[in-house]
This record gives C-alpha cells, sequence and structure tokens, in this order.
C-alpha cells in the first residue's frame, strides 16, 4: 500500500511539474526575446526581433533597425522612433498612441487593430503598409506615402493628411471625418464609399 501510494504521489508530482512547464511555454509564446530586447535597447539594431508584448514606451530608439521585428501587443506609447527603419515590422495590437514615428521607414508593416492616436507620421514611409482596424484619430501623416496602403475599417477621424501621397490606397469603410487632405494625392484611390478617385495622376 505504502509503496502503491508513494507511486501515485509521484505521478501526481510529475504531472505537476508538466503543467509548470506547459505553462512556461505557454506564457514565452506570447513574450518577448529577453536577449532581443537587451540587443535593442543596447545596439538600437535588433533585425526580426521578437518583442512581443514588450513594454517599450518612452524608450529613445530613434535610427533603430527593427526591419521585420515582432512587436504584436507592443506597448509603445510615446516612443521616439524618428528615422527608424520598421519595415515589414508587425505592429498588430500595439499600442503606439503619442509615438514619433516622424521619417520612419514602415514599407509594408502591419498595424492592424493597432492604436496609433495622436501619433506623429509626418514624411514617413507607409506604402503598402496595413491599418485594418486601426485607430489614427487625430494622427499626423502630413507627406506621409501611404501608396497603395490597405486602409480598410480604418479611424481617421481629424487626422492631418495634408500632402499625403494616397495614390492606390484602400480607404474602404474607412472613418475619415474632419481628416485634412489638402493637396493630398488621390490617384486610384478607394474612398470609403466605394468610389475611386483620379485626383493628382
Amino acid at each position: 500500500m505504502i509503496t502503491r501510494s508513494v507511486g501515485i504521489k509521484m505521478k501526481k508530482l510529475g504531472l505537476t511539474i508538466l503543467a509548470i512547464v506547459a505553462s512556461i511555454f505557454a506564457s514565452s509564446a506570447s513574450a518577448a526575446d529577453p536577449e532581443d530586447l537587451k540587443m535593442l535597447l543596447y545596439n538600437g539594431k535588433c533585425k526580426e526581433c521578437d518583442l512581443r508584448g514588450a513594454d517599450l514606451s518612452d524608450a529613445n530608439l530613434e535610427g533603430a533597425d527593427l526591419r521585420y521585428a515582432n512587436l504584436i501587443g507592443a506597448n509603445l506609447m510615446r516612443v521616439n522612433l524618428h528615422k527608424a527603419v520598421l519595415n515589414n515590422a508587425n505592429f498588430n495590437e500595439a499600442n503606439l498612441k503619442y509615438a514619433n514615428l516622424n521619417k520612419a521607414y514602415m514599407y509594408k508593416s502591419n498595424f492592424s487593430n493597432a492604436n496609433l492616436k495622436y501619433a506623429k507620421l509626418r514624411d514617413a514611409d507607409l506604402s503598402e503598409a496595413v491599418f485594418i482596424s486601426t485607430e489614427m484619430q487625430d494622427a499626423d501623416l502630413r507627406g506621409a506615402d501611404l501608396s497603395r496602403a490597405y486602409m480598410s475599417k480604418a479611424y481617421l477621424a481629424y487626422s492631418n493628411l495634408k500632402n499625403a501621397n494616397m495614390s492606390g490606397a484602400d480607404l474602404s469603410e474607412a472613418v475619415i471625418s474632419g481628416a485634412l487632405m489638402n493637396g493630398a494625392i488621390l490617384c486610384n484611390t478607394e474612398m470609403p464609399d466605394g468610389s475611386v478617385i483620379y485626383s493628382g495622376c
């Protein structure tokens, strides 16, 4: 009986350890890689980094190289990414509220479900970027390159799009009420109501 009791206890202990290990792997699957985070903060270069869920709020990352980085769910509130290279980065569900992305390179980056409210994106390269259901209210996009960007259901109310290049952009079902679009290039641009504009071609 004693042997059987010990065996059962050991079996339960083994299952408990497995459960703990499984939970660790589950949590790490959605967490930033500590080494990648350290590399970014020390070198400012972290191509293809895993920074999921990282808290980089208020960080000064001016000119950083984060091409192909995974920033899903990251907190980038008020971060300084002026002139940073962020091409093909994944910002899905990231918080970029008040972030400085002026003159940053974000070609083909994914901002789906991200918060870019009040963000500074002046003269940024956002060509072919994806903004599905992105919050962009009051964002400064003056002179930004949004050519061929996919902005379906993006919330752009009161944003500043003066002189932005929106050639070939898809704004279907986007909210643009109150947005400033003086001088914007709208060549083969699909508007929220489904119409296509050929202005400035």
